[in-house]
């Protein structure tokens, strides 16, 4: 009986994510109900919405609260934009929106970051409370700790993503939702709602109303994504993290320069397996239920300029980013300073998304740069050579985006600092076969991860197609390997993907 409650409740030191086997007894329920009522519209929204919600309060707990709220607010919202005609009354509405949004942002994710700024600058120390675990405790009977505010997993990305409906709807580029149940299954739709794409409405909405298809190649395509998404996590991301980049970020002093430079590249590797991991999965469940979601990650490593890189890299984010703050600041129309200055201010606040710290504050200046030196050094490049342009483009854009992980990785920038001087100081030359030989797997997965990454993208379809057209006895074996892969892959301890923090 005790474990019958558990499934129903949430676990706090079991979280509720692809990697776990008890999500994939969810997600088989929840194909089995959908093949049942996929003929019926509402029925089918209905249940997907309340099956969002679970997933959301297994994965995050009471604060689910959160969510309801964004939803609630927006959609209404989203009504009287519709119906008001006025400037100022609908300029009042979009305020509110942001407010309401940026506003959880800011309590939850940023509230001490501020605080510790404005105790430095006054020598005054301001205390918090978090009152949604307060409420949590006092209704539910919770035990959430209530001096420190617990950021909810996911906010970053269902605010963001109400916040562009708002904004469409405010432009008169989308028609408002008329049903709250529709809704609220496009902002808790659960396979991206913790850890994006960043899904915009008029991408997602008409989706609504169409009837279900999903075609055998369909199924195929989105089991081939799961499958990979799931290696990329497990195998590569989980396994170098664990034997690796943990050990080595957490204790930069015990660990030699190449060691060190060893565990940047492996950080490199892993959050790219991670979050398009993630993604990967994300989109291949959403398929499975009859949604397109965008792609996210198109081969970032690849990539020849910083501008480049943001085109492939977290696709949904830059493109947010471009779209409701870089272009409203005005983006490359007011001349060269004022395009240099709206990238800087893009990118910085891109960074502070992220995360409340200076590390991540010095890491959104750090690609502002580099993009304001690409517009600056772009026309130059036009005079050499392609290859060498080709090849200069991307070792320079490797390495930047590689040194940038540092400040995005290190615990404070007292490590990071540390880590870049031992990396010139403490090389030790001699130490690298013997660091090889005493962990051999994280670097063959390092090695053959870049490989994989870097393959033509024809090769890529190529593979994905062949996989495709076998027979499905073929593809059946297949999936079952993988499986028994990733089972002997498998950490003692689920290890949460990276952008769950965000």
């Amino acid at each position: 009986m005790k474990g019958f409650q558990e499934i129903w409740q949430y676990q706090p030191g079991e979280p509720f994510m692809f990697t776990s086997a008890m999500f994939w007894v969810f997600f088989g329920v929840i194909l089995m109900v959908n093949a049942l009522v996929y003929k019926h519209r509402i029925t089918r929204t209905g249940f997907l919405f309340l099956a969002s919600l679970f997933f959301y309060y297994k994965a995050g707990g009471y604060f689910f609260f959160l969510l309801v709220i964004s939803t609630l607010v927006d959609f209404f919202i989203g009504r009287g934009l519709e119906h008001f005609t006025i400037h100022w009354k609908r300029r009042l509405l979009l305020i509110l929106s942001l407010t309401v949004n940026l506003g959880m942002l800011a309590y939850f994710k940023y509230a001490w970051f501020l605080a510790d700024i404005w105790t430095d600058l006054t020598q005054q120390s301001v205390e918090f409370k978090d009152w949604l675990a307060i409420f949590s405790n006092a209704v539910f009977g919770s035990s959430f700790e209530v001096d420190d505010i617990i950021l909810p997993v996911g906010i970053s990305f269902f605010t963001f993503q109400t916040i562009s409906y708002t904004m469409d709807v405010y432009r008169r580029q989308l028609a408002p939702v008329q049903n709250i149940v529709d809704f609220a299954f496009y902002v808790s739709f659960f396979p991206q709602l913790v850890a994006g794409p960043i899904v915009r409405a008029r991408e997602f909405v008409p989706q609504l109303y169409r009837q279900f298809s999903l075609t055998e190649k369909q199924a195929w395509h989105a089991t081939f994504l799961i499958i990979s998404g799931l290696l990329k996590k497990m195998v590569f991301s989980d396994y170098i993290a664990v034997n690796l980049v943990d050990r080595v970020f957490e204790s930069p002093y015990l660990y030699s320069g190449f060691e060190i430079l060893s565990a940047i590249y492996g950080y490199t590797l892993q959050i790219y397996c991670d979050f398009s991991g993630y993604t990967d999965v994300a989109i291949g469940l959403a398929l499975l239920l009859g949604f397109r979601l965008p792609l996210n990650f198109n081969s970032p490593y690849k990539a020849l300029s910083i501008s480049e890189f943001w085109h492939r890299w977290h696709i949904s984010l830059s493109s947010w980013l471009r779209d409701y703050l870089y272009i409203p600041l005005g983006g490359n129309r007011k001349g060269k300073f004022r395009t240099h200055l709206n990238l800087m201010i893009t990118m910085t606040l891109g960074g502070l998304w992220h995360g409340a710290s200076w590390r991540f504050v010095l890491w959104g200046i750090w690609h502002g740069l580099g993009l304001i030196i690409d517009k600056l050094f772009n026309p130059l490049t036009r005079c050499l050579p392609r290859w060498i342009a080709r090849t200069t483009g991307f070792l320079i854009t490797f390495h930047f985006v590689v040194a940038g992980w540092i400040l995005f990785r290190a615990s404070d920038l007292q490590n990071a600092s540390a880590m870049l001087s031992r990396i010139f100081s403490a090389f030790h030359a001699d130490m690298i076969w013997p660091a090889i030989q005493s962990n051999i797997l994280s670097y063959l997965l390092i090695t053959s991860g870049f490989m994989l990454h870097w393959l033509p993208a024809s090769i890529k379809e190529t593979l994905r197609g062949w996989f495709i057209t076998l027979h499905w006895t073929a593809k059946v074996a297949l999936v079952a390997l993988a499986v028994v892969f990733l089972l002997q892959f498998r950490t003692t301890e689920l290890v949460p993907f990276i952008y769950f923090r965000f």
